[in-house]
């Protein structure tokens, strides 16, 4: 198949290769135009992942008219906050058949939407020409051809299978799922966790905490989810747990790094301004916060992290009051 993929960061182009290796057509969007020269002069990513090289038949372009030039399927690899602006872009020049991959994990900023609802409020597209592809997937070991198994969901059965079969390899297992807003919401929430989990880290407490706030974390992520309408099981797999998992645990996870940083006393402002990628935690946490707050879901670990960041709480205060909170009995709240 003919695919589009916009955004060549470290994502984006791990993605690439994937669907390289099964032999489709790839081209990849940035909007960085110096990335993409020294793409195509190097042969690597070398600003994002560095290391790897890349197949001559995977073009690239900072141009949108050129990498979605009759595409079937466009894989949405921008972080979550500017999807709404290229989709401005290019609203109306997409054939309504093209099937739509979003591989985002965020929410909007004030609208608060899932990035499969700014897909359809922005750029008109059915819901049913929509998937979502999340779970336990650094884009460095993807890379690499690291065994790993992700969830692509979709509210159509018929497109659920179709980016199953897209994206599967001896090496990057692809299970189908029918719950959207399951595996956006696990992908997008457990960032927050994570940031909370490197607060830990840089603070130094221990494994008992990060334990702890890992297991909590779920139960309030799942208790947003299903506010949502969401399954609960999704949150007990790949997009859920899963995802959880490896982003709380994982020396590549930028969010867990942006959390230990702040554990450690810098600010945050001091800390984004030295990233080369995107933790998109950092304004989840804020999107989740006013969800939350909406939906009227008690999120204890979210609010305090919202506040670490937002309102420069101490690490340990927010450690101490969520220590210190009412009693409860664990399977009822």
């Amino acid at each position: 198949m003919k695919v589009s993929i916009l955004g060549a960061g470290s994502w984006g182009t791990s993605l690439a290769l994937i669907l390289n290796q099964n032999q489709h057509q790839i081209s990849c969007w940035s909007y960085e135009k110096e990335d993409i020269e020294n793409i195509k002069n190097t042969g690597q990513n070398k600003r994002f992942l560095p290391g790897v090289d890349i197949p001559a038949a995977i073009t690239f372009s900072n141009l949108l008219d050129d990498c979605l030039s009759q595409a079937e399927v466009i894989v949405v690899a921008v972080p979550s906050q500017v999807i709404r602006p290229v989709l401005e872009q290019i609203r109306h020049n997409i054939p309504a058949e093209t099937i739509w991959v979003s591989v985002a994990k965020g929410i909007e900023k004030k609208s608060l939407l899932r990035v499969s609802e700014v897909l359809q409020q922005v750029g008109g597209i059915a819901g049913d020409k929509i998937a979502v592809l999340s779970g336990p997937s650094h884009a460095e070991e993807v890379s690499r051809n690291i065994p790993t198994a992700v969830v692509a969901a979709s509210s159509a059965a018929n497109v659920a299978r179709l980016v199953q079969n897209l994206f599967s390899t001896p090496t990057f297992r692809v299970y189908a799922n029918f719950d959207v807003i399951g595996v956006e919401l696990g992908g997008a929430l457990k960032n927050i966790i994570a940031l909370a989990a490197g607060i830990c880290d840089g603070a130094g407490f221990g494994d008992n905490t990060k334990a702890a706030l890992m297991t909590r974390g779920l139960v309030e992520i799942t208790r947003l989810g299903i506010k949502c309408g969401a399954n609960a099981d999704t949150f007990a797999g790949l997009s859920g747990m899963g995802d959880l998992i490896v982003t709380c645990m994982s020396r590549h996870s930028r969010n867990r790094f942006v959390g230990e940083e702040i554990g450690k006393g810098r600010k945050l402002t001091d800390i984004l301004k030295d990233m080369v990628m995107v933790a998109e935690g950092v304004y989840t946490t804020a999107s989740a916060f006013e969800l939350a707050r909406h939906k009227k879901v008690e999120m204890p670990i979210t609010e305090q992290v919202y506040k670490t960041l937002y309102a420069d709480k101490s690490p340990l205060k927010a450690v101490q009051e969520l220590m210190t909170r009412e009693s409860r009995i664990e399977n009822r709240d």
